[in-house]
């Protein structure tokens, strides 16, 4: 014969959960989330993402600053008449660049390069004296016009590595002054880049060993990404597996045939009493037990218990719950066994 619990037949419910318990958990759980400790900053992250690297700067200037300098309309048509002005420009600055007139060379060599704007060899010029002029941008801008016009010339790549010299770029540096030497050697280019190229090599080492480091973290970071995701993975398997666990042994309770009950009311101090309650078995002795009385009437408690009758896996969240698997507890053991 199926038993049938006296007490869950009744019909009665568990009244409604009243909001200001609910406000009060929800506050709770808010607060205690609010004081979880933050993780502390990873030491790599305390550390300069590059270290600096000693490199002798010596005869290293100041860039400067200056307006960009006239270069010319490069779509202007040029006519043979032009040509031959330009020409003439530009022996006369190489006459006052010989005789250390070098405002008026400027002067000349940017008259030429505004007749003819597309013969490289006047960018090239004028750039060599803006080199002596200490004006490194300067000449960058006229080597990168000239080399524009003609990449086969060794002249813009020579004052151009002697540029990036002066403003340490010695990466740079190094790079123009070798391909100078390869398009046309010369003992002066050379000399430079037997300086430079040590100072580049070493700099070249300094950001492998960096990029092999950033490697390193990044790899090591991937790792431990993939390593908490699995940890993340394996913890929510053993919760989901502990929930259904827990919901078959709390179902299988004596006196909770199914499951939890989904009615449960009528109780003194919680909507008035219930009709032909009484001279049921058992049921007088559990309405006596003061604290069960006192947990029927902690709203705590019953939203905990509501909960769990609506859903019995839910019992693994109040496992740390005294109060509430307190109850719990003594209704299985009052009506464990009543036929």
């Amino acid at each position: 014969m199926e038993k049938r619990d006296p007490f869950w037949s009744m019909g009665g419910k568990i009244p409604p959960a009243p909001q200001k318990a609910k406000s009060e958990e929800r506050i709770k759980e808010e607060k205690t989330e609010s004081k979880k400790p933050e993780e502390p900053p990873k030491l790599e992250e305390l550390e300069s993402e590059e270290s600096d690297v000693e490199i002798d700067n010596e005869g290293v200037i100041e860039a400067d600053t200056d307006s960009p300098q006239e270069m010319g309309d490069e779509n202007a048509e040029v006519t043979d008449e032009m040509i031959d002005q330009a020409n003439e420009k530009k022996v006369a600055a190489i006459d006052a660049l010989n005789s250390g007139n070098l405002e008026s060379a400027i002067e000349l060599f940017t008259e030429a390069i505004k007749l003819n704007p597309r013969l490289a060899i006047l960018y090239a010029k004028r750039a060599s004296i803006f080199i002596k002029l200490q004006k490194p941008n300067a000449a960058i801008r006229d080597c990168d016009r000239a080399i524009e016009i003609n990449p086969d010339s060794a002249q813009p790549y020579k004052w151009r590595g002697k540029a990036h010299r002066l403003l340490g770029h010695w990466e740079e540096s190094a790079r123009d002054l070798a391909m100078a030497c390869k398009l046309d050697y010369d003992e002066d280019t050379s000399a430079m880049l037997k300086e430079v190229q040590p100072r580049a090599q070493k700099i070249a080492e300094h950001r492998r060993k960096y990029e092999r480091k950033r490697e390193e973290r990044e790899i090591k970071e991937r790792i431990e990404r993939v390593k908490k995701a699995r940890e993340e993975h394996e913890r929510a398997q053993r919760e989901e597996e502990a929930r259904r666990t827990s919901g078959a042994h709390f179902g299988s309770f004596p006196g909770f045939p199914g499951g939890m009950p989904g009615n449960f009311g009528g109780m003194p101090g919680m909507g008035g009493a219930m009709p032909g309650m009484a001279g049921m078995p058992g049921l007088n002795e559990i309405l006596s037990d003061p604290e069960v009385l006192a947990a029927m009437q902690d709203p705590e408690v019953m939203v905990a218990f509501q909960d769990v009758a609506q859903n019995p896996a839910n019992m693994s969240k109040y496992q740390s719950n005294p109060k509430v698997m307190n109850l719990i507890t003594k209704l299985s053991a009052k009506f464990g066994g009543q036929a």
